[in-house]
């Protein structure tokens, strides 16, 4: 097989099925397929390339192969600014003898940087400075709580990043669960707060320093105005204070729980927030194989395959687990998942020279490192109806097998899988592993969310993954073959049955997998995480779980729980540290643009 003349190297693909689309696609030219750049679009060039070779065409009333979808790709400061004033018959206690300020008034730009998850406006108050702005739930029995004899309402709060530097191991394992910018946003919020400063401390990593704009992904706001100052702005509103901000920090870097902050008197504080947020495209890739015999009154005529062919770029989108060393460099996604992309490809060369009693559609996804944003942005427009897929199967991660072992994940989808995979895998030969939990984080969980019997294959995972390291060289392409050869057959099997596959809704005591560290509350809620809605948008519930039962479903807006106002997903996250198993909350959410009430009683998490 030849690469695309022009854009990549000739391959050798003699020996293999799937060998030269990893090595095109894990190619330094494509510089890690980030959904959106010019690497995503090279990535679809090769992919659309291929597909026109075995005679795929693009979907029904498509004129390209490319499906485009637009998506927050992220954030940049957008002129941010804070003026900070001192009155100036406010007393100065720093000086021996006590002496009256002179007063200042003064503009910083340079000094001030939006956080990539405040909103924006201009908020001006007094000031509070809230120490750490940490609070550990009660359900911790650990008793720490910033704000416990602070009135922070209505006012602006100056909180120092990180945790407390002279804290015992213990301590700091417990405070840095709680340290996450986004958490103490939340926490100054719920309290009252117009706005939160964050300044890294004279005593702690970084000392003065803006924190980096980095994006989350999460395109909600936090719900209030929220910035990082300089340690030039912190000394600044500190001469209101009657002592320095290196001397607060360090009565408060033992982590005393009784250590308290305290209002700044004669300070006044203006911010203004700019956040923007950078909009692009990205592109799914989707054709067909149209059926060789007459459809007729088969019904649910399509099969469905499909892998996400986006990566990480060079790490700056987030989710990178490289280190210093590797930080900046190409993440090649060879295994994750120019595997999967090439499994895909090569099934459907498979499938191209063979009768087809179904329509095939090949899928190539974009965004699902960001979110599962292209095969979700596939189900909302429907360019095919889910309701006629008789099947998809999905790849990811598929091409570093370990001791004959492969993954075949949401098999509780439909009861025809146990018979299809066990027909299949007789001349496969593999050591199957079949999990029937089809609430993955890849793109097998948009079509279980639409009803769609489903099947998802993978490996396992490794230590390159995420990193630079996940390069083409260490793919075992004999064992990737023959993943394509078994998924073939499936296709083949359901092909050639007059009964679509039965779609099986999984429920709770099938459902299984741990959540945030520390959090054995299980909700059954399923977040859209690629949203900008002010709460969190479900993108499902969990069959027979507690958002099922309390009368949740697709498309509602939590924005409270247990009395927890919810912005983001977040919030909600944070949340679940105050409920209980067993115990009732209220959940307020939004249906069709009107509030709603309803009980929820949280499980525990098997």
């Amino acid at each position: 097989m030849v690469a695309v003349v022009g854009l990549f190297a000739p391959v050798d693909a003699q020996t293999s099925k799937t060998r030269a689309h990893v090595q095109a696609l894990a190619s330094d030219r494509l510089e890690g397929r980030l959904a959106g750049s010019n690497g995503e679009r090279l990535a679809g060039d090769y992919i659309v390339s291929q597909l026109q070779q075995i005679g795929a065409k693009p979907l029904p009333g498509q004129r390209d192969f490319r499906l485009p979808f637009e998506f927050t790709a992220g954030t940049k400061d957008g002129g941010s600014r804070i003026s900070v004033q001192l009155k100036p018959d406010t007393t100065d206690a720093r000086t021996s003898p006590p002496s009256v300020a002179s007063g200042f008034s003064r503009t910083f730009e340079s000094d001030v940087r939006a956080l990539s998850f405040s909103d924006n406006g201009d908020v001006d108050g007094t000031v509070v400075f809230a120490g750490y702005g940490i609070v550990v739930p009660d359900s911790q029995d650990f008793g720490y709580d910033s704000y416990a004899t602070l009135d922070v309402k209505d006012k602006i709060v100056v909180v120092l990043r990180y945790f407390p530097e002279d804290a015992d191991q213990k301590t700091r394992s417990m405070l840095a669960r709680y340290a996450d910018l986004r958490y103490k946003a939340m926490a100054a919020r719920q309290r009252g707060a117009k706005a939160m400063l964050v300044v890294t401390g004279p005593r702690s990593p970084n000392a003065g320093e803006l924190v980096p704009m980095t994006f989350d992904t999460a395109l909600a706001g936090s719900g209030l105005v929220a910035v990082s100052i300089s340690g030039n702005v912190g000394g600044a509103i500190f001469r209101g204070a009657d002592k320095t901000l290196e001397e607060a920090q360090r009565a408060l870097d033992s982590a005393n729980p009784h250590v308290a902050g305290f209002a700044i008197a004669g300070v006044n504080v203006h911010v203004h927030a700019a956040v923007e947020r950078e909009k692009k495209t990205g592109h799914n890739i989707v054709a067909y194989l149209p059926a060789t015999e007459p459809i007729g009154t088969t019904p649910k005529p399509w099969v469905a395959v499909g892998a996400h062919y986006d990566h990480l770029g060079h790490g700056e989108a987030g989710n990178t687990l490289a280190g210093k060393d590797d930080a900046g460099k190409i993440h090649y996604g060879a295994d994750d998942n120019a595997s999967g992309s090439a499994a895909v490809l090569a099934v459907a060369s498979t499938l191209a020279g063979q009768p087809r009693k179904r329509n095939v559609l090949v899928a190539l996804w974009s965004g699902e490192e960001l979110g599962l944003i292209g095969s979700n942005a596939f189900a909302d427009k429907k360019p095919v109806p889910l309701d006629q897929l008789a099947a998809y199967l999905n790849f990811d991660m598929v091409g570093r097998m370990q001791d004959n072992k492969l993954s075949v994940q949401a098999t509780g989808t439909s009861p025809a899988w146990g018979r299809i995979l066990e027909q299949a895998n007789i001349a496969a030969g593999f050591d199957l592993q079949l999990q029937a939990d089809p609430y993955q984080p890849t793109d097998v969980a948009t079509f279980n969310g639409a009803s769609v019997p489903s099947l998802s294959f993978f490996t396992g995972t490794h230590a390159d993954y995420h990193k630079p390291s996940d390069t083409a060289d260490k793919i075992d392409y004999e064992d990737l073959d023959r993943v394509v050869d078994f998924a073939a057959a499936i296709v083949r099997r359901i092909e050639d049955t007059a009964d679509a596959p039965q779609f099986t809704k999984v429920d709770q005591q099938m459902q299984s997998g741990g959540g945030r560290a520390g959090v054995r509350i299980f909700t059954g809620t399923i977040p859209d995480y690629a949203t900008d809605a002010k709460g969190l948008l479900l993108s499902g519930v969990i069959g027979g779980g507690p958002a099922e039962q309390a009368g949740l479903q697709k498309g509602d807006v939590i924005v409270e729980i247990a009395g927890q106002t919810i912005a983001n997903i977040y919030d909600y996250t944070y949340a679940l540290e105050v409920l209980k198993i067993g115990q009732p909350a209220k959940v307020i959410y939004m249906r069709d643009g009107k509030r709603r009430e309803t009980t929820l009683t949280p499980a525990a998490r098997k």
